[in-house]
């Protein structure tokens, strides 16, 4: 997250020197969404005490009280941050083909996405799945996929029929080959492993995927997921 997005967040909360719930609540969205880092949260606490100390010199004594409260909160939001899920297991699992359903958690994952879904796979095949990914595309889920040239155009391939929906695709163009499986649903949660997006793999591969919803992975797939999507653009 740059530092001027932060510091505009933050100076949106301060001009009145309250943080309303709707405001705590915008603010932790817009934190959680860009996967904020130990680096981030460090200087979200160095603005927010740089806004107060520059505040507090010409405040009443009641807006010196409100500016407090307002860095209270701030501080408290931060903490939340920082422990993450309280339960351990609602920030990771992993999944087994073909032991696991493989294919319905990931067709749970697309059907529950509301905003962003981006998809870095080497080859989609499984109709299942993508029914799932159109549906998200016509509910109005911003999606985007980068997948291999050379595998789209295999018989079974579902990446042209998508394309002709109108879903954004890039490709790698390339003679080697695209070869991540990852995807990230609405910058919350990670999915990432060796399982392709094919029958095979739901059916007969012995394949992996793990979930997880730990910020570090999720910025640094994030940021591997733009660069490729600038690069093949």
């Amino acid at each position: 997250m740059s530092e001027q997005m932060i510091r505009e967040a933050l100076a949106t909360t301060f001009h009145d020197y309250r943080l309303t719930r709707g405001e705590r609540k915008g603010l932790s969205r817009l934190l959680e969404e860009n996967a904020v880092d130990q680096n981030d949260r460090n200087l979200i606490r160095a603005e927010s005490f740089k806004l107060v100390g520059e505040a507090m010199r010409d405040a009443s004594s009641t807006d010196q009280a409100l500016i407090l409260d307002w860095l209270e909160e701030i501080t408290k939001l931060l903490v939340h941050l920082e422990r993450g899920p309280s339960n351990a297991s609602d920030r990771n699992d992993v999944f087994f083909s073909p032991t696991d359903n493989c294919v319905h958690k990931i067709g749970q994952m697309l059907a529950a996405t509301k905003r962003d879904l981006d998809i870095c796979v080497f080859t989609i095949t499984d109709d299942r799945i993508r029914r799932e990914i159109v549906n998200a595309h016509e509910r109005g889920v911003a999606v985007r996929i980068l997948t291999d040239d050379e595998k789209s155009q295999d018989r079974g391939s579902d990446i042209q029929f998508m394309k002709g929906k109108g879903i954004e695709i890039r490709f790698d163009q390339s003679s080697y080959h695209m070869h991540h499986k990852f995807a990230i649903f609405d910058r919350r949660s990670l999915l990432t492993g060796s399982y392709n997006w094919t029958r095979s793999a739901a059916e007969h591969n012995e394949e992996n995927f793990l979930i997880t919803h730990d910020k570090k992975f999720l910025k640094a797939f994030q940021n591997e997921f733009n660069r490729l999507w600038n690069l093949y653009g």
